[in-house]
């Protein structure tokens, strides 16, 4: 079974007031946290998929297939759709949000392992039953994803398939709190 990452790295960070990713927590700028919880090499391949070109200069230099997305302004789903294109080939793509500067490389690591475990179901991180990001998606739902339009994830599809959701727990609520605003730390899920 071969796994893909689409880790989106495109918002445009409005309510952070400008792009968040290279903002550090904890003297760790958030894209390279993502790169710690998600690295390419737990993958057959990986790709970033971001608007901003020092983005995606450090995903190059990380491993990860640099892809550009001059459709930022679409929200969400392009960011999808064009990191999707790039895996279709793949048995499952695991799509992971930057702005999680908490998440642990072991929490993504027992979520792959979960989804390898049953390659037909929707694997995604959660805590206490509830689910977040990062989530796995077997091929036989790509068509849905690239069908995805304006600031949706995949969480539509999620539910329109509750029946294959497999929750897999983080290893602490913080795993699952994102970034918003400067001097925060972290939104609920």
């Amino acid at each position: 079974m071969r796994l893909g990452a689409v880790l989106m790295a495109s918002g445009s960070g409005r309510r952070f007031g400008g792009n968040k990713l290279l903002h550090p927590v904890d003297g760790v700028p958030m894209i390279r946290r993502a790169f710690q919880a998600a690295p390419a090499e737990l993958f057959d391949r990986a790709c970033v998929v971001s608007c901003y070109p020092e983005i995606l200069a450090l995903a190059g230099e990380r491993g990860y297939l640099p892809v550009p997305n001059p459709q930022a302004d679409q929200g969400q789903s392009a960011s999808v759709r064009l990191g999707l294109s790039r895996l279709a080939d793949l048995d499952g793509v695991m799509f992971c949000v930057c702005d999680q500067p908490w998440l642990r490389r072991d929490s993504v690591e027992r979520l792959l392992a979960d989804f390898y475990a049953h390659p037909g179901c929707i694997c995604s991180l959660s805590w206490r039953g509830e689910r977040g990001s990062p989530a796995v998606f077997p091929s036989r739902l790509f068509p849905e994803l690239r069908a995805l339009t304006g600031d949706r994830g995949g969480g539509g599809v999620i539910r329109a398939h509750q029946d294959l959701l497999r929750l897999v727990e983080a290893g602490g609520e913080e795993e699952l709190r994102d970034v918003d605003v400067k001097g925060c730390h972290g939104q609920g899920v």
